[in-house]
């Protein structure tokens, strides 16, 4: 996940959320220095943008590291090419350099 520039809190809308004890512990976890309303303000930052029509890839092939084949069980975006995914196509699960599991289009990967 990469993270987005900073708006100045003074800029923001306070917005209340109810979340379970426990993940807000683990997203407490998770965001580590960062701060967890940070990383849910960038969690939903990138879902916002890859549900948008000017989505761009964040991705490169330089960062995946493997895939294994699987089936789309939602519709997913691939993370090369923006290409949707529809539900119970074939598709690919990238293993990036940072550790995460991204969605592929199968062709994504295809011959340089």
């Amino acid at each position: 996940m990469r993270t987005l520039p900073r708006t100045s809190t003074t800029e923001m809308e306070v917005t209340s959320i109810r979340l379970e004890r426990e993940l807000k512990e683990e997203l407490k976890e998770l965001a580590g220095h960062q701060g967890y309303q940070a990383l849910i303000r960038d969690i939903l930052w990138n879902y916002v943008q890859q549900k948008s029509d000017e989505y761009k890839p964040k991705f490169s092939r330089s960062d995946i590291r493997a895939s294994v084949p699987a089936t789309a069980q939602q519709e997913e975006r691939c993370v090369l090419t923006g290409k949707f995914i529809r539900q119970h196509e074939p598709m690919l699960l990238g293993y990036t350099t940072h550790g995460d599991l991204v969605p592929l289009s199968v062709e994504s990967l295809g011959s340089r």
